[in-house]
Parts: C-alpha cells; sequence; structure tokens
C-alpha cells in the first residue's frame, strides 16, 4: 500500500523539531554594549542650562525629574493651569538644585510631601508666556494636553527657547508643517518625546536588522493592552479642583467653548478636543520605533478601525482601535505591512508585543531587551501526492530523491534564540534626555526632530483621521501630506 508521503514527512518535521528545541535549551543571552556614565563633571555655573516646564501633570513631572539627573541642568520655573500643581512644583523641585540623586528621585516617585535640599522658590505661573518671556530660561519641556503642542513649540522657538515637545507633536495634521518651518527659521532644537530613539534596545535591533538577522521584513506586527482603569486614562481628579484654582480658560485654548469640567481637564486624554487618543497616546510610539529601526520614512496607506467597547464614561475615542499600514519599498527596507492594536480592558492582564517578522526569522522588542528567534527549515520542500496514481506517486518519488537525497530529510537546522538585554535599570527615558542637552550645547541636530516626530505624528493623528470618516487615507512620508483614497 502506498504511503501518504507528505502526511509521513510532516509528522517526522514535527517529532524531529520537537526534539531539537528540547535539545536547544534555554535562550543564549548577551548584554547589550553601553558605555556607563562616568560621576557627573563638574559644571561651571556659567555653563549650566535652565529649563522650565510647562504642564506639571504626570507626564510633566516625569520628564521634569529626568532632566534633573543630567548634570548642569537647573529648573527655575514651572507652568500649569492648576495651583495645586504649582504648589506641588514648588515643595517637590523648588530647591533650585539640579543633577538629582537616585535616592531623591525614589522619593519623588513615592510621593514624599517635600524634598527640597535649599531654599530657592522657583518661579511658578498659570500663564506660560511668562516662562517664554524670562531670560533666564534656556529650554523647555512642554508637557501639556495634546491641542496646545504646536502653539507652545512655536512660540518657544521663536522666543529663543529650545524645546524638548512631548508627542505627539501634533494635535491636527496641518500642525506639522507650522512646527517644521519654525525650527528652521529659529534654528532652535526641537526634540519630540518619544525615547524609543534614543534607546540601546531600539539601536541594537536596528543593527540586528541591517545585518539581515532576520531575512526581508514582510510584517510587523504590534499589540499594547491594558488592564486597568488609570491604563484606560481614568485619572484622578483632585478633591479641590475648582474655576477658583484653575484657569479653565486658558487650559481650553483653542478648543470649542464648554461651561467648567474638571474631568475633561484632568482625563483630557479621552476627548477629542483636547488629546488624539490611542493612535497619539500610543501608536505614535511605535511609529517612532519602526522609522528608527528601519531607517523609514513611514506608510504610504492608512486604515484604522475599533470602537468604545468598554469604557462608556463620557469619553469620545475609541477604547479599542486596530490600525493598519502600507509600508512602500525603500533604500532601507522592502515593502511591508504593518498592525497595530490597543485594547483598554484586556482581561487577560494586559500585554504587550513588539514584534518584526522576516523570511530567517523574527525580532521581539519587549522592555530592555531584543529577542531573536529563527525557526527550524526542512532542506527539501515536501510534497503532496497521495492524490496522484501509484506509477505517478513512484516515478516522482524517484525523481524526487534523486534530487532530495533520503538522508537530507532527517536533516534539520535547530531553532535557535538569542536575548540582547540592556543593563539592569537601564533608562531609555534618560538617554533621550541626554541626547536632547547634548544637543543644546553642541548646538548640533537631534534625531527626534520636527521632521522625524512629523512622520511619526503624522500617521498617529490619520489613524483618527480615517477611524472617523471611515475611509482610507494616503499619506505620504516624503513629502509629508495626506489625501482621502
Amino acid at each position: 500500500m502506498t504511503r501518504d508521503r507528505s502526511r509521513s514527512s510532516r509528522r517526522d518535521f514535527l517529532r524531529l523539531a520537537a526534539g531539537t528545541v528540547v535539545a536547544t535549551g534555554a535562550a543564549k543571552v548577551f548584554p547589550i554594549e553601553y558605555q556607563t556614565p562616568e560621576a557627573s563633571p563638574q559644571i561651571s555655573p556659567n555653563d549650566r542650562i535652565q529649563i522650565a516646564t510647562i504642564g506639571m501633570g504626570g507626564m510633566g513631572t516625569a520628564n521634569t525629574m529626568t532632566a534633573l539627573r543630567v548634570p548642569g541642568v537647573e529648573l527655575v520655573a514651572v507652568a500649569d493651569v492648576y495651583d495645586g500643581r504649582l504648589i506641588r512644583a514648588q515643595e517637590v523641585f523648588g530647591s533650585g538644585q539640579s543633577a538629582l540623586s537616585t535616592e531623591r528621585v525614589q522619593a519623588m516617585s513615592a510621593g514624599a510631601s517635600t524634598v527640597s535640599t535649599g531654599k530657592r522658590p522657583i518661579f511658578t505661573t498659570r500663564d506660560y508666556r511668562e516662562i517664554l518671556s524670562r531670560p533666564d530660561v534656556d529650554a523647555v519641556i512642554i508637557a501639556t494636553p495634546d491641542h496646545w503642542h504646536a502653539e507652545m513649540a512655536i512660540e518657544a522657538m521663536k522666543a529663543g527657547k529650545d524645546v524638548y515637545l512631548e508627542k505627539p507633536m501634533i494635535h491636527d495634521i496641518e500642525e506639522g508643517a507650522r512646527i517644521i518651518e519654525a525650527q528652521n527659521r529659529t534654528g532652535r532644537i526641537c526634540q519630540i518625546g518619544s525615547q524609543r530613539v534614543s534607546s540601546i534596545v531600539y539601536r541594537k535591533a536596528k543593527e540586528l536588522i541591517a545585518q539581515g538577522a532576520i531575512g526581508t521584513i514582510t510584517l510587523i506586527e504590534a499589540y499594547w493592552n491594558r488592564n486597568t482603569p488609570i491604563g484606560a486614562w481614568q485619572y484622578t481628579i483632585p478633591p479641590d479642583a475648582s474655576p477658583q484654582n484653575i484657569d479653565w480658560d486658558r487650559f481650553l485654548g483653542k478648543a470649542p467653548k464648554r461651561p467648567f469640567d474638571p474631568v475633561r481637564l484632568f482625563r483630557w486624554r479621552n476627548y477629542r478636543d483636547y488629546g488624539t487618543g490611542i493612535p497619539g497616546d500610543l501608536f505614535v510610539h511605535l511609529f517612532s520605533g519602526i522609522h528608527y529601526v528601519l531607517d523609514s520614512l513611514g506608510p504610504e496607506r492608512i486604515l484604522a478601525t475599533g470602537g468604545l467597547r468598554y469604557w462608556k464614561d463620557g469619553r469620545d475615542v475609541p477604547d479599542v482601535m486596530l490600525g493598519i499600514y502600507d509600508y512602500p519599498k525603500a533604500k532601507t527596507h522592502d515593502a511591508f505591512n504593518l498592525n497595530l492594536k490597543v485594547n483598554f480592558m484586556d482581561g487577560g492582564g494586559g500585554e504587550e508585543g513588539f514584534r518584526f517578522v522576516g523570511s530567517e526569522g523574527t525580532l521581539i522588542i519587549g522592555g530592555n531587551s531584543v529577542t531573536l528567534a529563527r525557526s527550524p527549515k526542512l532542506r527539501e520542500p515536501g510534497y503532496t501526492i497521495n492524490t496522484f496514481p501509484q506509477a505517478v506517486q513512484e516515478r516522482f518519488l524517484k525523481e524526487y530523491r534523486a534530487k532530495y537525497p533520503e538522508s537530507l530529510s532527517q536533516e534539520i537546522t535547530a531553532r535557535t534564540t538569542e536575548v540582547y538585554a540592556a543593563p539592569q535599570g537601564y533608562s531609555d527615558h534618560l538617554d533621550h534626555h541626554k541626547n536632547f542637552f547634548a544637543a543644546v550645547r553642541s548646538r548640533q541636530s537631534v534625531i527626534e526632530d520636527a521632521v522625524f516626530g512629523f512622520r511619526a505624528a503624522g500617521p498617529a493623528v490619520l489613524s483618527n483621521t480615517a477611524y472617523f470618516e471611515r475611509r482610507i487615507y494616503r499619506w505620504d512620508p516624503e513629502r509629508l501630506k495626506a489625501t482621502p483614497e
């Protein structure tokens, strides 16, 4: 009786592959080379960079803490529309000190009420324009709601300030060209705050892919799921929030006028008037990482879907969103597809993943490591001949075995897994600030300038446009222009 050789070969393959995986054991782990910064150099008083932070919410506070870990950086002023954050900024930062120690940063993160080490207060104001008019401010961190990003960044550069601008750099697609023009005209440093561009982990991924470690990239997929109210932007509303201690009109800015509503201020990401939803908060990070790793300019076709599935709390943006993007062939990569997914109520625990899928393997970026995996491959193509007449099967097998000897069917390349890990405690956020302040001193351009930032923020913002308009959008990543399909 003629044996079904195709099924037999598959069973043999699976059996051998399983045995091989067991035989390979644990993944090989390699440290990512990192030049540990030397002890903080002595900075002359005349060489200090004096900064101000505009927007002292969670990200503004985190950026300020990180910036002050860079030697020679000093905080002199902050602005926020809520008086409580100005008071808190004075409690935490009101010492005039720079280069925060690890112990002090940990104390801040733990919520210590006061960690000042001196008596010098910082300047605080509701009006960010007072910050920009101060001659003692060299650079500003802008960490406001998204609808203020462009206006503040442009005004800051016109006022002679270098700018660290939180992602996404725009709220509306039309704002991108204006920020780029201001950067070019003023010559100021403008760095967008997506720290993956400064990460040694992403740099390692970039090296591996450039070396051909996974062959031709055909697909990139990423998911960033959450399972907590805070993860879904249900931020705490301060019990003292009132029209007396909040400058409501200043918060609204160009947004439509509305009666005082602290929920819209402290949970601004939930509303299109002020934020850019899931794409602006999370997709933009993934675009930045992909573009850095592949030296890519961006996608040319954008499709998005999703919905408001769980968090029906008055928000007007989706809590589940999926984006599909077509990347064209470029100098550094062939054409590929990108799939991004976010779910704000993932009952499984809220997992994250970022996979580059290639013809020779996969590369996964997660946490502070890169995992490179290559799967087993048979030397021969296999066959499906059981429906052919027996004589035809025999003739095929004779020719097939002449080309692929029986012994080769037992040869299998073992699956290999390599993990490249950053040093324990490594912070790409700190490296991103170091790169920014190094550029402030040297006047050399940064990687994630306004053009790079727009190439990440543009597709992110267009994801929202595609979703709400229920249509596909075309994006020209070279000319930075968008058109509906």
